[in-house]
Parts: C-alpha cells; sequence; structure tokens
C-alpha cells in the first residue's frame, strides 16, 4: 500500500499518485458539520475527479440522526424529489487515513447541478465566498482552533464484546449519562501523568493527526473529568475548516478502535465547565505580513487596549462585535449549545472585548503582551460542537462588513477583573437559548443576511428551528426526576 503523501494532486497527476490504489474515500460537510461520505473504486473516482458526481441532497434536507426537517427546505424535499446535488473533489484536500491503510482521502463541495453555483448551504463553499471576498483587495485570512472534549469509556454491549460508540448509545437508551464512566477521574488540567494512563490512544491522536494533515500544535489534558485540549496549527483559513473537522473524524475513528467515545457536545456535564471551540483570526498581505498591527504605538487611540491595533483590525473588531447577536446559531448551533454559555462558567455571554481578556467574547492578542506579528482576535464564543466551517465564515464575513463599512467600536473593552455577567454599558447579554437567537439570526434586516445572503440563512434557520421543535417535544430525565412523584 502507498504511504501517506505531501505531494500536490492536479488532474494530470492524480491517476500516478493513486497508481497502487484500488479504492478511494470521499467526503463532504453537512449543515451541522458531520462529514458525510462514502468509498468508491478508484476508477470511479478518476472518472469524476474533475467534473464530479451524483450525491444525494437529503444530507441537506435531514437532522444529524437522519430525520427529515419538519419545515421542507429548498435545498432538499419531496418536491425535487430530494434531487441529487453535483459533489466535486478537492484535489488539493488529498491526504491518506492512516489508521485505514492508507486509503486516498479527498474532501469534496457541493453544487447545483443545473447551473453548477456553490449551493448556498455547502459550508466549504460559504467560507469559499468570504475568502474570496478578501482576496479581491488583496489580503488573504489565517486561523488557528482549540477544541476541548470529554470522553467516556464505552461501556461493553451486551450483544457484542467490543467497545465504541454504538455499546455507548445503547447505554445510555437504559441509563443516566451521569452513569457514563469518564476516561479518567477527577479535575487535572496540564498533567503530565494522566497521559500515561491511556498513553496508546493519547500518542495515538497526535501522530495520526500529523499523518493526516491536520497536525496538533499543542495537546494537553484540561480541567475536567476525562477532558483534551487540541490547538491545531495555524494555518490558511479554509485550510485551518478543513483541519478542524478533520481532527474530529481522527478523534472519534481512533477512540472508537479504543473503547472511548469523544464528546464534543458544549455541555456533556453538569456542574462542570463545558467544550470550547475557540478561533484565532487574522488577514495578512500577499507577503504574509500581518494587517492588523501598526508599527508603533498610537499616540491617541480610542482605547489604550488598542493602541497598537491597525484602523483594519479595528474596524473589523467592530464588525465582529455589532454582527456577534445576529450569528450565534453558527457558533451555537444546538440547544446544548447555551448549557455551556452561562454566567460563572468562565463562558462568554455577553457583545465584549478585552486585551488578553479570557473572559470576553473577543480576546485581542496583540502587542505590548504579544508579538507583533501574532496580533490577531480569539473568538472565544464557539463551542466545540460548532461546524468550524460556518463559524470562521461568519468571523470572516462580519469583521471585514466592519472594515467596508468602517465601523468604530461600539463597546469599552473589559478592564482587568471584569467579567461578562449579563448585560450591561460594556455590552448586551447575547442570546440565552437557540430559539432567541434562530429568531434574531433569521429577522428581517439581520447582519446574517446582510453578509450571507437570505438562501443561506432562511435554510440553516430553518434547521434549527426543527431542532428547537424536537427539543421542545422532548420530556427530559430532569422533568421526570423532578415531577414524577410530586405534583
Amino acid at each position: 500500500m502507498a504511504p501517506p503523501s505531501e505531494t500536490e494532486v492536479t488532474p494530470e497527476n492524480v491517476a500516478t499518485l493513486l497508481q497502487y490504489d484500488t479504492k478511494v474515500k470521499v467526503a463532504g460537510v453537512d449543515a451541522d458539520g458531520i462529514l458525510r461520505g462514502k468509498l468508491m473504486s478508484k476508477k470511479k473516482f478518476l472518472s469524476i475527479a474533475q467534473d464530479g458526481f451524483g450525491f444525494c441532497s437529503v444530507i441537506f434536507g435531514w437532522d444529524m440522526h437522519d430525520r427529515t426537517y419538519f419545515k421542507e427546505l429548498s435545498i432538499s424535499n419531496k418536491e425535487n424529489g430530494y434531487r441529487d446535488l453535483l459533489a466535486v473533489p478537492d484535489l488539493a484536500s488529498f491526504r491518506r487515513i492512516p489508521w485505514e491503510d492508507n486509503v486516498p482521502f479527498f474532501l469534496v463541495s457541493f453544487f447545483d447541478p443545473e447551473t453548477r453555483q456553490p449551493i448556498s448551504a455547502c459550508p466549504r463553499s460559504l467560507l469559499q465566498t468570504a475568502v474570496d471576498k478578501l482576496a479581491q483587495s488583496g489580503y488573504k485570512a489565517m486561523a488557528g482552533a482549540e477544541y476541548e472534549f470529554y470522553q467516556f469509556r464505552a461501556p461493553q454491549d451486551g450483544s457484542s464484546t467490543e467497545r465504541n460508540s454504538s455499546a455507548t448509545a445503547s447505554f445510555l437508551k437504559n441509563n443516566p449519562v451521569e452513569s457514563l464512566p469518564s476516561l479518567t477521574e477527577g479535575m487535572f488540567g496540564y498533567s503530565i501523568t494522566r497521559p500515561v494512563h491511556n498513553q496508546e490512544y493519547y500518542y495515538g491522536i497526535f501522530d495520526a493527526c500529523e499523518q493526516f494533515r491536520c497536525d496538533i500544535e499543542g495537546w494537553h489534558t484540561e480541567s475536567g473529568p476525562g477532558v483534551f485540549e487540541a490547538a491545531l496549527q495555524f494555518g490558511e483559513i479554509k485550510e485551518m475548516a478543513d483541519r478542524a473537522g478533520l481532527f474530529k473524524y481522527v478523534v472519534k475513528s481512533l477512540g472508537s478502535k479504543h473503547g472511548i467515545t469523544p464528546a464534543f457536545m458544549a455541555k456533556p456535564r453538569e456542574g462542570l465547565p463545558g467544550n470550547s471551540g475557540h478561533m484565532h483570526v487574522s488577514i495578512v498581505s500577499k507577503d504574509g505580513t500581518n494587517l492588523f498591527v501598526r508599527d508603533t504605538a498610537d499616540p491617541s487611540p480610542p482605547y489604550p487596549e488598542v493602541a497598537y491595533l491597525s484602523d483594519l483590525g479595528r474596524h473589523f473588531l467592530a464588525g465582529l462585535l455589532e454582527g456577534l447577536p445576529d450569528i450565534m446559531p453558527l457558533f451555537a448551533p444546538t440547544i446544548n449549545s447555551y448549557k455551556r454559555l452561562v454566567e460563572n462558567f468562565w463562558a462568554p455571554v455577553t457583545v465584549s472585548w478585552g486585551l488578553e481578556h479570557r473572559a470576553a467574547s473577543i480576546r485581542l492578542i496583540s502587542p505590548p503582551t504579544a508579538s507583533a506579528k501574532a496580533t490577531r482576535f480569539e473568538v472565544r464564543v464557539p463551542g466545540a460542537d460548532a461546524n468550524a466551517h460556518y463559524v470562521l465564515a461568519a468571523i470572516l464575513a462580519t469583521g471585514w462588513r466592519g472594515v467596508e463599512k468602517k465601523l468604530e467600536i461600539p463597546v469599552p473593552p473589559l478592564g482587568k477583573g471584569e467579567d461578562t455577567g449579563g448585560a450591561s454599558d460594556k455590552g448586551a447579554r447575547l442570546a440565552k437559548s437557540l430559539k432567541e437567537a434562530n429568531a434574531i439570526f433569521r429577522r428581517p434586516g439581520s447582519v446574517a443576511r446582510e453578509v450571507f445572503g437570505d438562501e443561506f440563512v432562511d435554510h440553516f434557520s430553518g434547521t434549527r428551528e426543527h431542532e428547537v421543535i424536537l427539543w421542545e417535544e422532548a420530556v427530559t430525565d430532569w422533568e421526570v426526576r423532578r415531577y414524577i412523584e410530586t405534583v
């Protein structure tokens, strides 16, 4: 079997690079950030590598559990027969899957088969559109991602000797989530001994990510039972979004092999910190010069905290802050997301920013506390459950809107020692539920509609409305424990 390869794939050399292979795996990203794909013969792949192939549109017509949406949406529905979309492989995304005998792997993007235009909800295409807008000014965006996630030991399924995610799902049908055993017990962030307990798994993820081209820069235990955190290698924003999704693929695949269920949901355990998905973003010139920093301190900045932040950086920050309330479903896309975004858990809950301030929604990293070339914004609202392509597209689109409109920073920075507990003159309280966030997102005239267009907003808000309906109809364990005997 051919070894992993870093060779650039082109239409001219793809057959040569795959000459020793018999099969190829392809996958695209759906609205929930989940990879949906298939294995195909090499012969079939080579025949569609340039022009694409039919892929059922139902992946944009159902939810993460393959249940069709309550409201039929325009991309995929009964009226259009759940038609095929055109899935076009991105040859530049070529990598090999090290834990599957180095089978070749390609990401695809989705297009309308008649117009050959990107479909509005395709996560990779939505981000590409935002990137193209910057490119018109000769700029490009760089990004980094950090993910926290809980890990549980999968109980043994009574019908199988295997311990895997299916066994976990089976266990949870008949047992409370609190009884699911954590990978390790207790709170021990940055432990250098805890990873020894699961050494093959811990180092296996690090090595597999390097081989699969979604490299980890930093990898450690986080505060929480069985919690790890990964900082992915900083890079161009489209590549970063791809690597973020592929990182989850690595972790879930290796977890299954080790009888471990990784949980990227925003708040798996009551009373404990949630799982964040912080994103770092900067804008650079063609030669790589950071455009968020100014050479010398501004002698009369609007706030001392932005003395070293360029005018472009200030406008970008203003755009982020103004757009933040309107794009919350992209940052916090599930019912559970809002269980993380609560006061007193070091999670941002307001429209806020600050220099090196980890309690703010947007943390400015710049001189004098950081090097000039490292100047960037860390957007701390998104959870690990968010779709990285949508998150980075939203950051880029709203930030660039601020640049185009030359917006001014709307709220003062958080000072040291200040938290974000509720609305104040330092910024409005963000939505407390998916239902509230979705209403703001989809309203006429929202910033989301301005930067992404009505077609995308109508589609994605429809998918979130589906989540809300399912939640409103659900009877939870808490309700039963609370009321079954007493009322």
